[in-house]
């Protein structure tokens, strides 16, 4: 213990502080606060626990920290009013942590979700402090608070858990580790219990094990039961539920299995395993009446009774829980009720709160079954079911009241329909007219399809034009009986019919799904008439009606192309023309014509096609061709392409045309595809070769950049192909083609003109300085050899030993046979031998000429 002291002179003495640490040594039981206080503190005073912590006494001052559950700082006042003297003072205790003796030998059933690690301290020793904090070491998930959850951890092994109080003044952190063994729980299995219906095949169970109907129990455990006598000791397992039938009828029966644990630190344990049997309600046959129909305005005060009789089988006598519903339209109502069952008969009031309008509902039972049943039977109901009708009164007092039309010498036909609640079926009607024809007291039979009824004015009581009230008094639903009175009138007017007898009827011939354009004159003073037509013949159309806007007695429609897809003659036929304007329809005469429909030139069959662009392809080539055909570059265009336009790479549509009929066929489209092959390019003085290097076309090839393949010909047309390995040719001129072989196609032409004066060769030639021209084919010529290849611009001058001028030669003359010379006249005949003496001028360079002689020896 330490403690320190404000010094005060006053007779409650001073304030002062002690810390205690060692909170289970015996001296933290009896800590006197009034020792603290001083000399100056008078006794007599009073004690106050300010935090109520419960281990003071307050008479004399002694405090027992060990009282103290919690670690924490704690203040006390002392009191004296005394003589004179009021006075306090104020002594502060520090408690330290203390976290108690854990149990050597703790266990938990594993079954406890909800263990107290408070109880795992042993209670020979002062209890551990409230307020520290519970640590998982092994991380196992299950400890919240002090509370450690054994279901959430494997049994049979062991867990530890650290409880520590902090740190406070001068006192350490205290904590203290419990080890908790878990302990395998008595399991006694999750049962499945049988339920079953009479009528399942019950000699499945007629040998059943009991251990069998349980999941993931202990084994060893006893089966024990009440009432069935199918147990015969604790080791008898198997029952026979055919057997518990058959003597005890339907019912619940019970059978408990236990299990002892291992551990005396578990309970144990039982499951118990509910065999249900219940009898199937065969209600096939039943009829069901509920009473009675009634018109709509008995609705306030109807009732309605069900009777349910039920059919061959035998119900038992009982109360019965009866499901129905009560139907209308799309409206469902289900209601259920308890009813009882007495001699095959059952009664239910029909719940009237769905049934408020006047319309069919049906009523249904859907389901009966006894009460209190847990339904196990699918009790077979069938189909048990009655309509009851709720007719309406007829209402067409806010109905549509038409007269369709109103033409002189022709029935009326009146219409009712719209704001009414009329149903399928037939009326009566009374009505009367008045106005330009009179008559009372008249009755009709409309018959209502949706809403809508319709009945005929006759011809014989409307002979006047005019105007005319038609009044309805009554209507009569003839099916139920249920009648309104009414009033409903519509005025309408007598009308003549129109004139057309000048009618007539106009159409061009057409091709094969091309609209036909229907011509109509005669038509009088009419402006807007309806016309129905029909077309017999190659094409067919029934009853088409179209209305049309006339002006000066003409008018004319379209009948569109997709009703024109046979070829051959048409007949078209007007068989009702009505005056829009008043709804009369006129007799109509004339109204027919014939017109033809031509067939279509077969659609053209042609190909992709692929050209070469170096033979200037046009419109012309392609294929088909001919005066019939005319070729577009897109599928709208109307103007065909000329057949010397050129091609160009892309789509073009041909179509052929009738040159009599003016029909034209489908367009085919083809691809066309113009392929171009890079003209072939000389390298840069590609042509300059040395004649002594015998050079050969392909070495002019690899001087020539192309794409594909390069073809060398003697001409640049109808020219023939030259071998790669032909020898060069000075002064030749060489046509060249890039040819690809995957488009099939040439290039524009190269024209190259071979030279081999390109000779690097610098110094002297070889000059031979004598020949034989004796014919004997050895060294018959003076020849300088390579001297053309090498001095391409060179001159050779033969002089004999007069000075005459023998011979003059150069590149396209370079050798002299020994012949006497042309350039001097008068001498013929071969040269005798002897000296001659030559001039070569090399004109290459800065050369200068070279002179010499030679021998001449035949």
């Amino acid at each position: 213990m330490t403690s320190k002291s404000n010094l005060k002179a006053q007779c409650a003495g001073n304030d002062n502080a002690i810390t205690i640490c060692d909170i289970s040594n015996n001296n933290s039981k009896t800590v006197n606060l009034f020792n603290l206080l001083g000399s100056s503190a008078i006794t007599g005073g009073i004690w106050i626990d300010n935090l109520k912590t419960g281990g003071l006494n307050t008479s004399t001052g002694v405090l027992n920290v060990q009282s103290i559950r919690n670690s924490g700082v704690f203040t006390y006042t002392y009191m004296v009013n005394n003589g004179g003297c009021v006075d306090s003072s104020i002594v502060t205790v520090t408690v330290g942590g203390y976290t108690g003796v854990t149990s050597s030998n703790v266990t938990v059933c594993g079954d406890d979700n909800n263990f107290n690690l408070f109880q795992a301290f042993d209670g020979n020793f002062l209890r551990p402090q409230f307020g520290g904090v519970w640590s998982d070491n092994d991380g196992t998930g299950a400890l919240s608070g002090n509370y450690f959850d054994a279901t959430k951890v494997p049994y049979e092994q062991i867990y530890s858990f650290t409880y520590t109080i902090p740190a406070i003044g001068t006192c350490s952190q205290q904590s203290a580790t419990v080890f908790v063994r878990t302990k395998k729980p008595a399991i006694p299995g999750s049962p499945l219990d049988l339920l079953l219906c009479n009528t399942d095949d019950l000699s499945l169970y007629k040998n059943l094990d009991l251990d069998t109907r349980l999941f993931g129990q202990d084994a060893g455990g006893i089966w024990t039961e009440s009432g069935t006598g199918q147990l015969s000791g604790i080791l008898d397992t198997t029952i026979d539920v055919q057997d518990i039938y058959n003597r005890f009828g339907a019912g619940t029966y019970t059978f408990t299995y236990t299990v002892i644990p291992e551990s005396p630190v578990c309970i144990r344990k039982t499951a118990v395993f509910t065999i249900i049997i219940e009898d199937l309600l065969d209600f096939t046959g039943s009829t069901l009446v509920v009473n009675s129909d009634i018109c709509e305005d008995d609705l306030p005060i109807a009732t309605y009774q069900a009777v349910l009789r039920r059919g061959v089988m035998s119900i038992p006598n009982g109360s019965y829980l009866v499901s129905y519903n009560v139907t209308s339209g799309t409206s469902i109502n289900s209601y259920t009720t308890l009813a009882l069952f007495s001699s095959g008969v059952l009664n239910f009031i029909v719940n009237k709160t769905s049934i408020a309008n006047a319309t069919d509902y049906t009523v249904s039972v859907s389901n009966i079954v006894k009460e209190n049943s847990l339904r196990l039977c699918i009790n077979i109901i069938g189909s048990i079911t009655d309509v009851l009708h709720v007719n309406p009164i007829p209402k067409i007092n806010i109905g549509t009241l038409k007269v369709i039309a109103a033409c002189k010498g022709f029935d009326i036909p009146v219409e009712i329909s719209g704001n009414t609640n009329l149903s399928d079926g037939n009326y009566t009607i009374v009505y009367g007219l008045s106005g330009t024809n009179t008559i009372a007291n008249q009755t009709a039979t409309i018959n209502v399809v949706s809403g809508v009824g319709s009945f005929l004015i006759p011809s014989n009581i409307l002979p006047n034009i005019g105007n005319t009230t038609l009044s309805i008094t009554r209507i009569t639903n003839v099916l139920t009986g249920c009648t309104n009175a009414v009033t409903l009138t519509k005025g309408f007017d007598i009308k003549p019919l129109p004139d057309v007898a000048a009618l007539k009827v106009n159409i061009p011939s057409i091709c094969k799904r091309a609209s036909v354009t229907v011509n109509l004159t005669g038509l009088g003073t009419l402006t807007n008439i309806n016309v129905v037509y029909n077309i017999s013949g190659a094409n067919v159309l029934t009853n088409i009606s179209v209305d049309l806007v006339v002006t000066s007695g003409n008018t004319s429609f379209t009948i569109p192309a997709s009703s024109f897809n046979t070829v051959g003659t048409n007949v078209f036929t007007i068989t009702s023309l009505v005056d829009n304007t008043n709804g009369c329809q006129a007799v109509v005469l004339n109204a027919t014509a014939n017109f033809s429909v031509f067939d279509l030139p077969v659609t053209p069959a042609s190909n992709s096609f692929s050209v070469c662009k170096v033979d200037n392809p046009t419109i012309g080539d392609l294929i088909p061709s001919g005066n019939q055909f005319q070729w577009f570059d897109s599928p709208t265009s109307t103007t065909p392409l000329a057949p010397t336009i050129l091609l160009i790479s892309g789509t073009y549509y041909v179509k052929e045309v009738n040159s009599i009929t003016g029909c034209q066929s489908s367009l085919t489209m083809i691809n066309v595809v113009v392929n171009e092959v890079a003209k072939p390019t000389l390298n840069p003085n590609g042509e300059k070769f040395c004649g002594i290097d015998n050079p050969t076309l392909q070495e002019l090839t690899n001087n020539v950049t192309y794409s594909d393949q390069l073809i060398w010909y003697d001409a640049s047309i109808s020219g023939n192909e030259i071998a790669s390995t032909e020898l060069i040719k000075e002064g030749v001129k060489y046509y060249g083609f890039n040819y690809s072989s995957s488009k099939s196609c040439f290039s524009e032409v190269l024209e190259v003109t071979a030279s081999l004066a390109n000779c690097d060769i610098v110094g002297d030639i070889f000059i031979p300085d004598g020949f034989s021209p004796n014919n004997d084919g050895i060294n018959d010529t003076f020849r300088i050899k390579n001297i053309p290849f090498i001095y391409p611009d060179f001159s050779l001058e033969i002089f004999n030993r007069y000075g005459n001028l023998m011979f003059k030669g150069d590149e396209n003359k370079p050798e002299w046979d020994g012949a006497n010379s042309d350039y001097k006249v008068g001498i013929e005949g071969a040269a005798p031998n002897g000296v001659y003496f030559y001039v070569i001028k090399f004109n290459k360079g800065s050369l200068a000429p070279k002179q010499g002689k030679l021998y001449l020896n035949r």
